[in-house]
């Protein structure tokens, strides 16, 4: 009765030799483990988001190099693995390509060539000949391909069929994936395997978390066998028993559970990665910082965390006092830095400083609007304050955006857009609000982020029109703008298509707001299309040049800005 070896390995891209390293050991581990194959994600070797090396020759040859080691290393096994397929790359003249990897096997340490077709081999174990069937491919668009893996399975009438993705972390993945083993398991009628790799992987701007997730499914796609989320693992199954054991309930998790992980994982990957320690945060007594932190002190420690309240003349009270609690509730270190007397400096500078026309001897002094002191404030927080405390605590600051704000550019450059990371910028506000609940009431049980500031207004508190003690804050309505921008930025809704809906009495019902909320906001069909077009304007605007000057996102949604929502300042 052959067993299975089905593995979750931790892969860095673009390093092929550390990543057949523990290739080599986890063949050596199934082994031990009495395992009669061993099998690998995609593109295990090299990694998946690997961006330029795909043109370099000496990557090429170092991946061909480690896969001959991985076939030498199949005596007494078999193997099978994801590795860069050199020759797609020469035949397509150089041109950057993603689906460059192909599926490769080993046995008694000779390479198994494929039968047939690519992806579909004949292997001996335990004495008999298997036939099986490889999938891989972008999991997330498992359902458009789902045609050509269904005449795959018909062609190649396999015993078994091996899914072996390098795919990330999205919303609702794993609920789409076992609909699809489901209808593949049904179509081949026997039981499928599917083996997916751990780690963090990045293209410049966005992070992707790799969640691992192995699952077994019998002949009718039941899910019999889960492995751990974001774990790197070794799992084992007896091909026989797999129709034999019982079928798993899958409990219905919240959304926000699945989120949490992602971005912890991340973060703390992320932190591994570029050798860092320690955190400052800047808090304003708002959500977004409050979540920031719990995220970061959860990871980190609360010891590795430094807060830091920046208050001006606007700051109220309130907020202030909301600062302090979170950081007493965190434990986290924690430090007040006004910034009123050098934002005062600066603008008294800027204005008394005169313009000079060196051609006739005459000048003339500025007259800074309300709109530039409160991008005065903004920056100085940032890059003068929490700059200089990250470099005097050897660490890096946080950008604390969210998705909605990130839409529209409500986000001063060099200001609250800085930092090194932006861990939430791919969660729409109402989601902050689910994982600062979820935080307290499933994490820490007791109340970290302070109930006070997931109550308040939201406000940037930079000038009197946005003073929270008085129920003013930001200009975004966020139960309304939230499912406005979802619709411009993950279902590519345009505001011809949004005013239609508007019209037609079904704009809540398309974008998904609660139903109301567009006579609550706007009483005239005026004021909602000037609402519109203000900020289609700046979405398709400012905002696109301030996103490709931003920090790194981690992704979890199915459009991150960034490589799932490529930008072009049209």
């Amino acid at each position: 009765m052959p067993k299975i070896a089905y593995v979750s390995p931790e892969i860095k891209a673009g390093h092929p030799d550390e990543n057949t390293k523990k290739i080599l050991e986890m063949i050596d581990a199934a082994k031990k483990s009495g395992a009669d194959l061993v099998v690998f994600p995609e593109m295990s070797v090299s990694g998946y988001l690997i961006g330029s090396a795909v043109r370099r020759k000496s990557f090429l040859q170092k991946c061909e190099e480690c896969g001959r080691e991985i076939v030498a290393a199949s005596t007494g096994i078999a193997v099978i693995f994801g590795n860069i397929e050199t020759q797609k790359i020469k035949k397509r003249a150089g041109e950057y390509v993603r689906n460059i990897g192909e599926i490769f096997a080993a046995q008694d340490g000779k390479k198994i060539e494929p039968k047939e077709i690519d992806g579909f081999f004949e292997i001996n174990l335990a004495g008999k000949n298997y036939r099986v069937a490889c999938i891989a491919g972008e999991e997330n668009r498992l359902d458009d391909f789902f045609p050509t893996v269904e005449g795959f399975i018909k062609k190649s009438k396999p015993d078994f069929i091996l899914g072996l993705f390098d795919s990330p972390f999205k919303i609702g993945k794993i609920s789409r994936r076992d609909e699809f083993f489901k209808k593949i398991s049904s179509v081949g009628k026997c039981p499928a395997i599917y083996s997916n790799i751990t780690g963090i992987q990045n293209t410049g701007k966005t992070i992707y978390t790799f969640d691992g997730g192995t699952s077994v499914y019998n002949s009718g796609g039941e899910v019999v066998k889960r492995g751990e989320l974001f774990a790197e693992k070794i799992e084992i199954v007896e091909l026989e028993e797999i129709d034999r054991l019982p079928k798993i309930e899958i409990a219905n998790e919240p959304e926000v559970a699945g989120i949490y992980r992602a971005l912890t994982y991340g973060i703390k990957k992320f932190m591994d990665q570029i050798g860092m320690k320690k955190v400052v945060i800047g808090i304003s007594g708002g959500i977004d910082s409050a979540v920031a932190t719990a995220l970061y002190s959860k990871v980190l420690g609360a010891e590795n965390v430094l807060l830091v309240n920046m208050p001006s003349v606007f700051n109220s009270a309130t907020t202030k006092g909301l600062s302090e609690q979170l950081a007493k509730n965190s434990g986290c270190k924690y430090m007040i830095v006004p910034i009123q007397e050098s934002v005062d400096f600066t603008v008294k500078q800027l204005e008394g400083t005169p313009i000079k026309f060196l051609s006739d001897g005459t000048s003339e002094n500025l007259k800074l609007s309300g709109f530039v002191k409160e991008n005065i404030q903004a920056r100085d927080r940032s890059s003068r304050i929490l700059a200089a405390l990250a470099a005097a605590v050897g660490g890096v600051f946080t950008c604390n955006a969210n998705k909605a704000e990130t839409t529209i550019g409500y986000a001063t450059m060099y200001g609250d857009a800085a930092g090194f990371l932006a861990a939430t910028a791919d969660l729409w506000k109402f989601q902050m609000y689910d994982l600062a609940n979820y935080i307290n009431k499933e994490i820490f049980g007791r109340e970290v982020i302070p109930q006070g500031i997931i109550d308040i207004v939201p406000s940037a508190e930079l000038s009197n029109a946005q003073n929270v003690d008085e129920g003013k804050g930001d200009p975004v309505k966020y139960p309304y703008h939230d499912c406005l921008f979802r619709a411009f930025v993950e279902e590519d809704a345009t505001p011809e298509e949004i005013f239609e809906w508007y019209e037609a009495g079904i704009l809540e019902e398309k974008i998904g707001c609660a139903p109301g909320l567009a006579k609550k906001y706007f009483s005239t069909a005026g004021e909602f299309k000037a609402d519109l077009e203000r900020w289609w304007k700046l979405f398709t605007g400012p905002a696109v040049a301030k996103r490709i000057q931003t920090p790194p996102v981690i992704a979890v949604s199915k459009r991150a800005f960034g490589s799932e929502y490529p930008e072009s300042q049209m």
